[in-house]
């Protein structure tokens, strides 16, 4: 069985305007976490992925959008993608009371992400 998709991310340099124009749209119901300087979006509806939207902090953020993929071992993941020749740009980081996520690029530099969900 795969690992599937399990969020999103889209990458604002104004994530305030971008929330906006999305919970206009679409409906959307956004939750600002100003601890985080994190907006958690919950799409709605039936079978949909939930994500977020933030203003990346200094360093590579090439693109303007992630998608996480639910692992059960980050670390064990970690060496498989640079195995098959993807480059980890973002070690494992913890979100306090929800779980832990990395960042890699892949052989042609898309930026996605890998969660583990806290057990």
């Amino acid at each position: 069985m795969g690992q599937p998709v399990v969020h999103w991310e889209l990458w604002s340099q104004d994530p305030e305007k971008a929330a906006a124009f999305y919970t206009k749209v679409f409906d959307w119901t956004i939750q600002h976490i100003p601890e985080m300087d994190y907006r958690f979006v919950d799409t709605g509806g039936e079978g949909g992925i939930n994500g977020g939207i933030m203003k990346p902090k200094e360093g590579p953020w090439p693109g303007n959008l992630a998608f996480y993929i639910d692992v059960d071992d980050l670390d064990a993941y970690a060496k498989k993608v640079t195995a098959a020749g993807g480059k980890m740009i973002v070690e494992k980081m913890v979100v306090p009371g929800v779980g832990e996520f990395s960042l890699f690029g892949d052989p042609d530099g898309r930026v996605v992400g890998m969660w583990k969900r806290m057990t």
